[in-house]
């Protein structure tokens, strides 16, 4: 899979955890979502481990764009790198149901896959 679309599909998946996370505060009410939002809803347990995720892929996010940019801008055979990207992604989207789901173990183990595909594309760039 080229590098371009893995890059779309990441930007895509956070799109997607922003939509989740939000929806989920406002429990699927239109209006809350659409309002001013002066009068937030707590955060239930599913919603916040919503939120938690989609602020860690925010974290992660900057330094998955930065390294698969470099990888265009570098040029040559970025093979290694799509490999590496792929992985991130699908650590990505397992992470969200792994978070979701409160089985901690299982969390941290995806986070760490996530981290180790970023050294991986970061090392072919050196």
């Amino acid at each position: 899979m080229p590098l371009t679309t893995i890059i779309l599909l990441v930007l895509a998946l956070y799109m997607l955890q922003i939509f989740l996370q939000e929806t989920s505060r406002f429990g699927f009410d239109l209006w809350g979502i659409v309002g001013n939002r002066d009068k937030l809803p707590e955060l239930s347990v599913v919603a916040g481990r919503l939120d938690r995720a989609k602020n860690n892929m925010s974290e992660s996010l900057p330094i998955f764009l930065t390294l698969a940019l470099l990888a265009l801008i570098k040029g040559g055979d970025t093979s290694a790198v799509a490999h590496a990207a792929l992985l991130f992604l699908i650590a990505r989207v397992v992470y969200v149901p792994a978070y979701v789901s409160g089985i901690t173990m299982l969390r941290s183990f995806v986070w760490l896959v996530a981290v180790v595909s970023l050294v991986m594309m970061a090392l072919p760039l050196i």
